[in-house]
């Protein structure tokens, strides 16, 4: 049931340390503990980074399913 839960709001959050963690083949949760951490010690500027990662990542999505659309029909 938690895996559910935890699966549903991965899905739904920006997902950017699930993009990192399956692109270098870490563990999701330490690279939110990187970025908890290290937020607190370098004055939030990896919260910059990872909303600049989130929007990042929300664009490239975003382009895929226009590009996947021209070429449907």
């Amino acid at each position: 049931m938690i895996q559910r839960i935890l699966a549903y709001f991965e899905k739904r959050s920006f997902g950017v340390s699930t993009y990192l963690g399956e692109r270098y083949n870490m563990s999701i949760s330490k690279i939110r503990l990187f970025f908890i951490y290290s937020s607190f010690l370098a004055v939030g500027f990896p919260l910059i980074f990872y909303f600049l990662a989130a929007f990042v990542l929300g664009i490239r999505n975003y382009m895929k399913r226009i590009r996947t659309r021209i070429w449907d029909f």
